[in-house]
């Protein structure tokens, strides 16, 4: 029996106010994974394509699931996917840096200048629209083969995504931060840096997956073209190598290679991004 403050006997507990701790329940604890839940998407996914190939039961249009991983494992032990793999990435995160230099430029001076927001805004408005595979003969004609008129291409298709969502971002922080910035005497870059990067991240970071998706979508379809005419290059190569000696299962090899690896970099770089920023800041649930 307990005493409260006074030395009187307190009155027992009623049984059911007692809090008694408790495991939570298997299913409830798994279910609270994300990791978890993402596997058995993919799992899930993978049966049903396994399903689907085994109705169809036609290797030549759709391979199946396991006939792909095959010829994946087959064509990364022999070298040739692992080469072309490397050729892709090493052109991918030059041409996606360069577009990533560019936006940060862009969008500072819009928020430094009037004519720096209306040259982002006016540029974004003539070219944004523009479709990238449209300047590839233009490319091919300036730069020539190779990897200077893919990145040529590459960088149109990232920058202004990437710039919008910069700006967007810039655009929505509040007046109170801004006015906390420049009573706290920040001017041009270190405003930029301490003040605005910060509030408008969580939009930054959207455009920087936007760009990463449009820089693979680019770089294949350019690597389709300059690969068939150089007969060198990357993953777009040997999709459409494959795809001439009627390799399905290889060519499902090489789409299923960009899918492993923008998983791969959504997990290991940009959930971490965000896992130690704007979820730690409170900006995101």
């Amino acid at each position: 029996m307990g005493y409260d403050v006074d030395g009187i006997a307190a009155a027992p507990q009623p049984e059911e106010w007692k809090v008694v701790q408790r495991p939570l329940p298997l299913a409830v604890r798994l279910a609270a994974n994300g990791a978890l839940r993402r596997a058995l998407i993919l799992l899930a996914l993978a049966g049903l394509w396994q399903g689907y190939a085994a109705w169809a039961d036609n290797p030549l249009m759709f391979p199946s699931f396991v006939e792909t991983v095959q010829a994946l494992w087959a064509d990364a032990v022999s070298g040739v996917l692992i080469a072309k793999t490397g050729n892709s990435l090493r052109v991918l995160c030059l041409g996606y840096g360069i577009a990533v230099g560019l936006a940060a430029l862009m969008a500072g001076l819009a928020m430094t200048a009037r004519l720096g927001d209306d040259l982002l805004s006016t540029l974004t408005a003539m070219l944004n629209p523009l479709p990238a595979i449209a300047l590839l003969p233009l490319a091919l004609l300036w730069f020539g083969l190779g990897t200077p008129s893919i990145l040529f291409v590459m960088v149109h298709a990232v920058l202004w995504p990437l710039a919008l969502n910069a700006h967007a971002g810039f655009s929505g922080v509040s007046d109170i931060l801004r006015m906390a910035g420049r009573n706290a005497g920040l001017k041009g870059l270190p405003y930029i840096v301490h003040i605005l990067i910060p509030a408008a991240f969580p939009a930054i970071l959207t455009g920087l997956k936007v760009g990463w998706a449009f820089a693979w979508r680019t770089l294949i379809a350019a690597e389709l073209v300059f690969g068939v005419s150089s007969r060198s290059g990357g993953l777009g190569w040997y999709i459409f190598e494959n795809k001439n000696r009627l390799e399905t299962a290889s060519v499902f090899a090489g789409l299923s290679t960009v899918i492993l690896i923008g998983l791969l970099v959504d997990a290991l770089l940009f959930r971490t991004i965000e896992r130690h920023t704007v979820r730690k800041w409170g900006m995101l649930r």
